[in-house]
């Protein structure tokens, strides 16, 4: 029998919440907070629908999808007839980046250093193992890339495909996973907006970063890993340096 299952585990969020626009998220961490904190321990029972509807103030529409969120995230069972549970194994719960957690131009350079030891490997990877049929592909996307920055378009999901063509050429399918998650987060200017400057200087600077793309395409059909990891590396880092201007309030 699990322990704790004759009774409902005691949980912090059993006050009254407030009525702000997505109150399935603010339960949903409210529940992730005691489940990782301790407060309720692997094979804890929550508290019924009701009593956290009644308590929080939220419908149980809204607990049935909180609880629903936190089951398919590892962190609660449930069990017919009985309740939810806390997971006896709720450690091993799947790595997830919120796209709620990207409003910030630090939380943005966050990401890029996490897949700057992803895709400066990834490009190494495709100089050695590319097949012609997967430098074609990166070539195309490079240049679907510079017809959508030539349109004035911001070019996120041509600029996404490139780096993705990278990654599916180095033939390991976790690299590509990877960088699916990721999705178009990897593109900083998807997820922060800047405000102001002219067409001309956005113009300017895709334009900068699509040489750094073709010396990245350039050094995989070279062959040559050392240069195309090189390539990626000042691809990553001169976006990141510009992003860090941001952070610290200058355009």
């Amino acid at each position: 029998m699990v322990a704790g299952a004759g009774r409902a585990g005691k949980l912090s969020v059993l006050a009254p919440l407030a009525a702000p626009r997505k109150l399935t998220r603010e339960l949903i961490e409210r529940l992730r907070a005691d489940i990782s904190s301790g407060r309720l321990a692997p094979g804890a029972r929550l508290p019924s629908e009701q009593e956290i509807a009644s308590q929080t103030g939220v419908s149980r529409t809204v607990v049935r999808e909180a609880v629903a969120a936190l089951r398919a995230e590892g962190l609660v069972v449930t069990r017919q007839g009985v309740g939810a549970f806390v997971a006896s194994e709720h450690t091993r719960r799947p790595f997830r980046i919120e796209p709620e957690g990207l409003g910030s131009v630090a939380e943005v350079l966050d990401v890029m250093e996490l897949r700057a030891g992803v895709e400066i490997e990834a490009a190494g990877l495709a100089a050695e193992r590319a097949s012609s049929a997967a430098l074609r592909r990166i070539g195309a996307a490079l240049k679907e890339l510079e017809q959508a920055i030539r349109s004035g378009s911001q070019a996120v999901a041509e600029d996404f495909r490139f780096h993705r063509e990278i990654a599916a050429a180095t033939g390991n399918g976790q690299l590509l996973r990877f960088l699916d998650f990721l999705g178009l987060r990897v593109i900083p200017r998807h997820t922060i907006r800047v405000e102001g400057g002219e067409a001309g200087a956005q113009r300017s600077y895709l334009e900068r970063v699509q040489r750094e793309h073709r010396e990245i395409y350039e050094a995989i059909r070279s062959r040559s890993p050392q240069a195309a990891r090189e390539a990626m590396r000042r691809h990553l880092e001169n976006s990141r340096a510009r992003y860090r201007q941001l952070a610290a309030g200058k355009t």
